[in-house]
């Protein structure tokens, strides 16, 4: 602004002020089109500032349930798969088993009945193994997952676990090396009901699995929908601020010819002395 001290003609201050002005709008106009917003500040617009943070801080809460809720799918898909190796090695002890019924001699008998055994001692290790990031939804004494999907914890689900080596299954060791029928009878028996029990635990968390998917891709949508809110409050339209910014620089320079003109004017004066 020019010196109080200094009197300028009207002509001059108004070229001045415009040119003043439109310098103004130039630096506004770059600083959107570098940081790409056009609310910066609660100085531009307190009430679009202070909405977007609103939005942007729960698009940010609700991202980190989105990855809990993924990890958490994680550990039910490795607890289904641990149950379907599960069913396999009882059938493959069911076969065991009704091979041996099948068997008359009791040397094989016997030999039937370690290898049973040993796979016995298998499943016991495979349930333990079906472990996700500490997390274990089916070993002897299983953990129960708790996944949680809006940001006050009033919606949550409970993942139980169900214990599914071979004690939570209830298939003991071959008795008596399955030296009678009956011996053989009652592990088939407790063979078939472990079964029953072990598509039930893949059904539930089956569908658990498809709950925890479900919440996952509504609260992916929702963290989008969020983001999008924030960014039409304070993103700048970069084609409509380029195009400002051309026509405010044009305007400029006509703003430095006008003030250039309206200063010759006043120099013309001086060719009267």
């Amino acid at each position: 602004m020019a010196d109080s001290s200094i009197n300028l003609s009207s002509a001059t201050r108004t070229n001045l002020l415009a040119l003043q002005n439109t310098t103004g709008l130039i630096a506004r106009t770059q600083e959107r089109l570098s940081t790409g917003l056009k609310v910066n500040s609660a100085i531009d617009d307190a009430i679009a500032y202070f909405q977007s943070k609103s939005l942007t801080s729960r698009a940010g809460d609700l991202s980190v349930l989105k990855d809990q809720i993924d990890q958490s799918i994680s550990s039910v898909e490795t607890a289904v798969k641990g149950i379907e190796a599960i069913v396999d090695m009882v059938e493959q002890m069911k076969g065991i088993a009704l091979g041996a019924q099948s068997e008359s001699n009791t040397i094989n008998r016997s030999k039937a009945a370690l290898q049973f055994n040993d796979l016995r001692n298998q499943l016991d290790n495979l349930a333990t193994d079906a472990s996700y990031k500490g997390t274990n939804l089916v070993k002897g004494s299983p953990a129960n997952l708790k996944v949680t999907f809006s940001e006050d914890g009033s919606s949550t689900l409970t993942i139980s676990g169900v214990a599914s080596d071979a004690s939570g299954l209830a298939i003991v060791g071959a008795s008596a090396d399955w030296a009678t029928d009956a011996d053989i009878l009652t592990s088939i028996n407790l063979l078939d009901s472990a079964l029953t029990t072990l598509r039930s635990t893949a059904s539930t968390l089956g569908s658990n699995a498809s709950v925890l998917t479900l919440r996952l891709d509504f609260t992916k949508n929702l963290v989008n929908s969020l983001e999008e809110g924030s960014a039409k409050l304070v993103n700048a339209d970069l084609n409509n601020e380029s195009a400002n910014l051309l026509t405010l620089q044009t305007r400029q320079q006509l703003g430095t010819i006008g003030l250039s003109i309206a200063q010759q004017s006043e120099q013309s004066i001086l060719r009267l002395f």
